[in-house]
């Protein structure tokens, strides 16, 4: 049984892969949230149940934007199997494995409410599906692959936080991908990767109404999807993402960044999450107190799919009063949990900004206009939230999500074990190289302009911060 924290990227976002033979991918992701009524409870809801030769590079464009206020979760199209067919699935960088929805599964999702029509894999109607057998390589990466029963194959078994589950077979097969060929130009390429067929599903993940057809995994684990293509020499375990919460839209990137540059810090090891040391944090420049296990141990992970920021509550409280003491406001509580209050001014101009830092001298700086968002007319709120949430021995944890990281291009470089950040116009573009050496500019990506199919992704979350997956 190992922890995982599902990792939704909560904003529209452009994702491309670096660093493979010749080969750059796209991809169309969309975003549910965007146009309905502002309800905090979906991003809590959110939030808890979730809580050689080379690629060149990959174009995954997203929908939505990154803003508390009226986003969620992401999920793009796929095409799996020869002939190849259209799958939905959650973009997930925080898990490992894709799995797919697959025939027959009685208790599979018929509908959704997302705008499309689900789709079941069926493994006998493609002719490239091959059986992930218990002496399959890929089966060792498994736990527990030493029960693994030689008439049915490798499978696997997932359990949420929720107590939602999946659970069915791994297949061989073709994920067909759009290369990037060029500035603004694809073709088509197939990449074989084994995948999870799931034959059965309870929970949200059976009956929920923001139904898709499965899930895509980018985690640091040798079962995700980027790991695989890696150790096929196609692709380098990198990736990246600018999220834009100005207009949103924003990038999303698999492989080597060659600008703007961006400074790192280690990732702490031997971790199933994206965990850095977080030395020091104030508020404009006034130091707040950190609880010792978070900087002793790491305590602090970056998870973009998290919408809201989670701290320990001595240090939620300190944070909120030193921030109150620069500026005066009278705080409420809305829906529980969220600090509001009413405001005509300018919070720019009037709040402190907040700034982490990291080893390495990493600085992350936090504007008000990140931290604060409008519910209605005159009326913020705060997005920092009590976590509550404690590792297996019990030490605090921080969590990082996408209201930090916004407006920032943030690289997670497996390869090197290390978190990049610097300040961006996500709505501007990047620059990766490829193994060639080739250098190709990436423009950023906004859906939620596109028709109404492109504005409805973004999905309520399956999992809470920590995730019980367990493969059979």
């Amino acid at each position: 049984m190992e922890s995982r924290i599902k990792f939704c990227v909560a904003v529209a976002v452009f994702i491309i892969v670096t660093e493979i033979a010749s080969c750059h991918f796209v991809f169309e992701v969309q975003h549910k949230f965007a146009g309905k009524g502002k309800n905090l409870a979906h991003f809590k809801s959110h939030d808890t149940r979730r809580h050689s030769r080379m690629l060149a590079s990959v174009d995954l464009p997203l929908g939505g934007d990154s803003r508390v206020d009226s986003v969620g979760l992401y999920f793009t199209k796929i095409k799996l199997g020869t002939p190849p067919k259209e799958y939905h699935v959650q973009v997930d960088t925080g898990s490992d494995i894709l799995w797919i929805n697959c025939s027959p599964c009685p208790k599979c999702p018929s509908k959704t409410n997302l705008g499309f029509s689900l789709s079941l894999y069926d493994v006998n109607a493609s002719s490239t599906s091959k059986k992930v057998g218990c002496d399959d390589d890929f089966c060792s990466f498994i736990s527990n692959s030493d029960s693994c029963q030689p008439d049915l194959g490798c499978s696997y078994h997932i359990v949420y936080a929720d107590q939602s589950t999946s659970e069915g077979n791994f297949i061989r097969d073709n994920l067909s991908l759009d290369q990037v060929t060029g500035n603004l130009l694809t073709g088509p390429l197939a990449q074989e990767v084994v995948f999870g067929c799931g034959s059965d599903q309870s929970g949200q993940l059976g009956k929920s109404e923001s139904a898709v057809d499965g899930v895509m995994g980018f985690g640091q684990a040798n079962t995700s999807v980027l790991s695989q293509l890696a150790a096929a020499g196609d692709a380098k375990r990198v990736f990246s993402h600018c999220l834009d919460n100005v207009k949103g839209g924003g990038i999303f990137a698999i492989g080597v960044v060659d600008s703007p540059a961006v400074k790192t810090t280690p990732m702490v090891p031997n971790q199933m999450h994206y965990n850095v040391m977080l030395m020091e944090m104030d508020v404009d420049g006034a130091s707040l107190d950190l609880p010792p296990s978070i900087v002793r141990k790491g305590g602090t992970i970056i998870d973009s799919g998290t919408t809201l920021a989670y701290l320990p509550q001595a240090l939620y409280d300190s944070l909120i009063e030193t921030i109150t003491s620069r500026q005066s406001v009278k705080l409420h509580i809305v829906e529980e949990t969220f600090q509001c209050f009413t405001f005509t001014k300018d919070v720019n101009q009037a709040f402190p900004p907040v700034n982490f830092h990291f080893e390495d001298s990493l600085k992350l700086t936090v504007y008000p206009h990140d931290y604060l968002f409008s519910l209605e007319s005159e009326m913020y709120c705060f997005g920092w939230q009590v976590g509550g949430m404690t590792t297996e021995d019990r030490s605090e944890v921080i969590l990082l999500g996408d209201m930090v990281l916004s407006n920032k291009l943030v690289v997670y470089d497996l390869e090197n074990e290390v978190i990049g950040w610097t300040d961006h116009n996500c709505s501007s573009s990047i620059k990766v190289k490829d193994g060639s050496g080739g250098v190709f500019s990436v423009g950023a990506d906004n859906l939620s302009s596109a028709p109404p199919l492109l504005l409805i992704g973004k999905l309520l979350a399956i999992l809470s911060t920590f995730v019980a997956v367990a493969f059979n």
